[in-house]
């Protein structure tokens, strides 16, 4: 027999009448046209609990709410005599709090009978607390106690702790020092975990599926902002076959080199907190839990044409072959030692901040000087902040924002730290649209055009096209672009058909498209800083020393860029500072550096960049600290305009 909960209908209205009489004392019924009115109320959810089975379905209980804008009412909950003590009254209840963990409520509250100590212990049981004794609330010397599930935990964060659910703490047979286990009921229940702030969460509960104790875990620890392993999503991309291939695609040349050599087309590999307990594929599971992840995993891998990943699994310490537990207790030990669960605070901030960085980078988008400058910006903030690789890639969940001042590609990890991280909820600066729209020069061109925004006289040059016709109608000298080019990088200028001949050549062999655009010589390009749809800043990139473009890539000089000039917003020309925000807002709404040139008195968009330089002593002159302050206030209010902050406010 399946129970389901559904939404009523008015052909309920009988049973919903026989279960009023069969289930509360006269003074405590609901009429029957009360009842219909319930069923009609836009402001009402009336829920059946049905079982089904041998081709029947049998109504066994319902409950009914009353929806406000921070609270759920409990307003009737009640289960057919012959039905109690089967679990249907927790199964509803159970759904209520679903429904107001999506409805993203403060709380759920209810009223019951003072003189039904049962009753009164079953709500305490499942995490309502006693708020207020309500004189005479149903009849003479009949009181009502008001009880309430709070949602929304209040007050400052705390030192990071770290907390494992499972079913049962005493099956829990690992000793890991600094972390806490509790059992799935308590996190969900006890006043002690709903006001808890600033911790991390994982979830090892027997079951993870939809409306199952470990699916609310994941779900209440969301609402309760707590940093949970696996999160909802994750346990979604479990479920779908579909998501789980096109994940793994990401990692397919990994996963066809590692099983290469095998001779069977069947295997399992097992990760535990991010590592595998055979050597050889130690380096496969550390990317498996990058996508994945999940703190103990069974990944099946099939072989047909070649290795595809067949299901991933979820598990609970349980459902460990016990033979691994050692190597279980020893990953675990290493995983928490690490730097990210044991860091201390010393100062209480509302939210977490990741900035992505190459160390590496020999020309990366923010010198030392200003990152240190964006950190201290978003302390003043209230930002907590960490320097992040992609070698930090399982962290994202931790965060509530990422900044990357990485040079971005839609070809490399860039990408899919912002791809991830916005799936994830983050806030995100560069969002994945605006890494996708930027780094292709022919939708920027199609969608100025389409604007009516200038730009170059620009051709978008095929293979086919072009060696069918080389009647280009354009004039030397030409620049040409990879579609994907980034900051002069990727960019070519040509003097004469014979230069374009050999240049053109060697750019088909890394795309089958490239633009060919009109040269237009000047001593500078106007860099117009634009934030939310706002200008931000403005700068002359001069161009380098006897060079066409700012950044001499060839020169063996160390100085090969050219000077720099930032000026006011009010200096700059206004019909620049116009077009660049209406050529930004075309891409999206996050931070763009948008290159243009002003020839004879007409503005000229050269193309528009996501992810612009920011560095200290050049963009920063004008505003100093205030420009680092804007980008990280833009970020914070990102992440309060995505929770909704408002509606967690009581006036």
């Amino acid at each position: 027999m399946k129970t389901i909960i559904r939404a009523s209908v008015i052909d309920d209205l009988d049973f919903l009448e026989q279960l009023e009489k069969s289930s509360f004392p006269d003074f405590q019924q609901s009429t029957r046209n009360k009842i219909k009115y319930s069923l009609k109320s836009p402001f009402q959810k009336v829920l059946i609990a049905e079982i089904h089975g041998n081709n029947k379905k049998i109504a066994v209980g319902s409950v009914t709410l009353y929806l406000y804008p921070k609270t759920i009412r409990i307003f009737s909950i009640a289960v057919l005599p012959e039905f109690q003590n089967r679990g249907f009254g927790k199964r509803l209840l159970e759904h209520v709090l679903g429904l107001a963990l999506n409805m993203k409520t403060e709380r759920i509250s209810l009223e019951t009978r003072r003189s039904d100590p049962k009753l009164i212990k079953f709500y305490e049981d499942f995490g309502f607390k006693k708020t207020k004794e309500l004189k005479n609330y149903y009849a003479k010397n009949e009181n009502g106690i008001r009880m309430v599930f709070p949602l929304a935990g209040k007050g400052e964060k705390q030192s990071i702790s770290n907390i494992i659910v499972v079913r049962d703490p005493n099956n829990w047979n690992l000793q890991i020092e600094g972390v806490k286990v509790v059992s799935s009921r308590s996190y969900i229940t006890d006043g002690e975990f709903q006001s808890l702030k600033n911790v991390r969460i994982f979830n090892l509960s027997n079951s993870y599926q939809y409306q199952k104790m470990g699916y609310y875990v994941s779900l209440l620890a969301s609402a309760r902002d707590h940093r949970i392993i696996p999160n909802v999503t994750t346990l979604r991309d479990f479920s779908s076959q579909s998501l789980v291939r096109s994940l793994s695609g990401y990692i397919d040349d990994d996963i066809q080199k590692t099983f290469k050599s095998l001779d069977t087309n069947k295997i399992s590999i097992y990760v535990y907190f991010s590592k595998s307990v055979n050597p050889k594929y130690r380096q496969i599971a550390q990317k498996l839990y990058h996508l994945f992840e999940a703190p103990l995993l069974q990944i099946d891998f099939v072989k047909n044409e070649k290795w595809l990943i067949q299901k991933v699994t979820p598990l609970s310490l349980k459902k460990v072959n016990p033979d691994h537990l050692e190597k279980v207790q020893e990953f675990a030990l290493d995983y928490f030692s690490k730097k990210r669960f044991n860091k201390p605070r010393f100062k209480n901030y509302k939210y977490d901040l990741a900035i992505l960085v190459n160390p590496e980078e020999k020309n990366p988008p923010s010198c030392p000087v200003a990152l240190q400058n964006f950190k201290k910006a978003a302390e003043k903030e209230g930002f907590y902040t960490e320097f992040i690789t992609k070698d930090e890639f399982s962290q994202l969940s931790e965060y509530d924002a990422l900044f990357i001042r990485e040079t971005t590609s839609v070809n490399n990890h860039t990408y899919h730290f912002s791809r991830a991280a916005y799936a994830e909820g983050l806030a995100v600066i560069d969002d994945p649209w605006s890494i996708l729209r930027c780094s292709n020069k022919i939708f920027q061109n199609e969608r100025m055009k389409q604007n009516k925004i200038k730009t170059p006289a620009t051709v978008v040059l095929s293979k086919t096209n072009y060696r069918k016709s080389k009647n280009i109608d354009l004039t030397f000298p030409l620049v040409l672009k990879q579609p994907d080019s980034a900051f002069s990088l990727g960019v070519t200028k040509v003097n004469t058909i014979e230069e374009l001949d050999e240049s053109i050549e060697k750019l088909f062999r890394l795309s089958d498209l490239v633009i060919a655009q009109e040269f237009m010589p000047s001593r500078y390009d106007w860099r117009i800083g634009v934030l939310d749809q706002k200008a931000l800043y403005a700068c002359k990139y001069y161009m380098a020393e006897n060079h066409w473009q700012i950044y001499d890539w060839k020169s063996k000089s160390k100085e090969n860029w050219g000077n720099t000039e930032t000026v006011t917003l009010e200096e700059a020309p206004d019909e620049v500072v116009r077009t660049a925000v209406k050529a930004a807002s075309l891409i999206g709404d996050g931070l763009y550096g948008v290159d243009l040139k002003m020839v004879n008195d007409e503005v000229y968009v050269i193309e528009i960049n996501d992810n612009p330089n920011i560095d200290a002593g050049i963009e920063d002159y004008v505003l100093k600290d205030e420009l680092y302050r804007r980008i990280v206030r833009s970020l914070f209010n990102r992440i309060e305009i995505n929770r909704n902050i408002a509606q967690f406010v009581t006036v």
